[in-house]
């Protein structure tokens, strides 16, 4: 699959140099050729209307367009040739003094070219041409563009070289740098897959546990003493497959960059002690007591988030943690000046070599603590969305058999990012509102 797609990208990225390549390369050369053409045109307009010899450097010929430079050796430098006919189109006068090239059987040779295809101007070979018709005659000035038109092959020439070059060398870094560019998405195809196979693992076994136990009590294979006991279990299997539909529906939200946030100032410590005060049933149960340090200190975030951010990193702490332990939650000001959040435990710690992943989803460093407390593996994936998502970051230290201690700081970022939005929304709002009133 992921070959597939690299072989498409670079076909794709090809066809679109090689197409843009050969587009201005076709504008360059017909603009080349164009000039060329509009430049003889202009000398042999200049020869005509001079009777036959150019004017001199700063004469003024009026309506004569196209940037044609005279200059004094203007007059050696072009040769061109004048043949005047009857209007039976008969050789009269044949005026070959500026050009060595072509004698005068070669010039009634191209008059006899040019007359047959009956056009008034164009090309016969390298020479350009363009008939007057007058009252009592016609007048063909040809001019020698031989050197125009192989300056323009030349340059068509160095375009089909820098066109090749190109395409040769894009082709070559596209085969060396596809592989990374494509790794991102091989990287994020290996996480979907891993993510599938660990969600049908986790929703399988409460679903096995809850199918097995009603179908004993359904086929009165589980006694009276036993349908309670069974009945119980389904419940507890019940309620773990649902808070991990809701974790995994919250983290899908938070994946797509969660719309329906309602940024505040919003005081971090108090929020903290509801937590606490939320929890603390629970810690009791694990014998693990709760304490809340630190001060009042403000936080611009959405107040939802911020509580499923707390909840997870204190309820984590309490499901790792041993029997008699502590955790200790601090809320805070840094040296600057930045509001932070520390969760620490006194628990199992972390072993270095799964410090890197324990943010992955359903990632877990003791799995039977896990099962045994009903943990769902996406807790501290969850916290990792949240903080990005308020421009926050996050770090970890950890000790095996000492405890963990996991601090978020808070910068102003992103309230200036939506002070600037704001501002920006406000301005084009009152924009509008004065366009309709005018």
């Amino acid at each position: 699959m992921i070959q597939t797609l690299r072989r498409r990208f670079i076909l794709t990225a090809m066809l679109s140099l090689m197409g843009t390549l050969f587009l201005i390369g076709i504008a360059i050369n017909l603009g080349n050729l164009f000039r060329i053409i509009r430049l003889a045109d202009t000398a042999i307009e200049l020869l005509y209307r001079n009777g036959g010899a150019f004017p001199l450097p700063d004469a003024v010929v009026p309506n004569v367009a196209g940037g044609f430079q005279i200059t004094e050796e203007t007059p050696f430098e072009t040769r061109y040739c004048i043949v005047y006919l009857t209007k039976k189109r008969e050789v009269i006068e044949v005026d070959i003094e500026h050009i060595a090239a072509l004698d005068r059987d070669r010039v009634e040779e191209l008059v006899g070219d040019i007359v047959k295809e009956g056009k008034k101007s164009g090309f016969v070979g390298y020479y350009r041409y363009r008939v007057y018709e007058e009252a009592d005659k016609n007048t063909i000035v040809v001019l020698n563009c031989f050197l125009q038109l192989q300056s323009a092959h030349n340059v068509l020439q160095v375009t089909l070289l820098v066109f090749l070059c190109c395409v040769a060398i894009v082709f070559f870094l596209l085969l060396l740098l596809s592989g990374r560019v494509m790794r991102p998405f091989a990287e994020n195809m290996e996480r979907q897959k891993r993510f599938i196979t660990d969600v049908s693992h986790e929703l399988k076994t409460p679903l096995t546990a809850i199918s097995g136990y009603a179908e004993l009590i359904e086929h009165g294979m589980a006694g009276k003493e036993n349908t309670e006991r069974f009945a119980g279990e389904i419940h507890k299997n019940a309620s773990r497959l649902l808070i991990l539909i809701n974790d995994i529906i919250q983290l899908s939200q938070l994946d797509g960059g969660k719309t329906d946030v309602e940024y505040t100032d919003l005081d971090l410590y108090k929020l903290a002690g509801e937590c606490i005060s939320m929890l603390k049933m629970n810690a009791q149960k694990q014998n693990v007591t709760m304490k809340l340090c630190g001060r009042s200190s403000m936080v611009f975030a959405d107040k939802q988030l911020m509580e499923e951010l707390l909840f997870n990193l204190c309820d984590n702490a309490i499901r790792y943690n041993n029997r008699g332990g502590s955790v200790t939650v601090t809320v805070d000001k840094n040296r600057e000046g930045n509001t932070f959040l520390s969760v620490k435990d006194t628990g199992i710690g972390i072993s270095p070599e799964h410090q890197d992943r324990i943010f992955e989803r359903f990632y877990r460093v003791d799995k039977s603590r896990s099962k045994a407390t009903g943990g769902t593996g996406l807790g501290l994936a969850i916290v990792k969305h949240i903080v990005a998502q308020h421009e926050a970051s996050i770090s970890l230290e950890s000790e095996p058999k000492k405890g963990t201690e996991i601090v978020v700081v808070f910068s102003g970022r992103l309230k200036e990012r939506e002070q600037q939005k704001r501002l920006e929304q406000q301005s084009a709002e009152q924009t509008k509102q004065k366009n309709t009133g005018d």
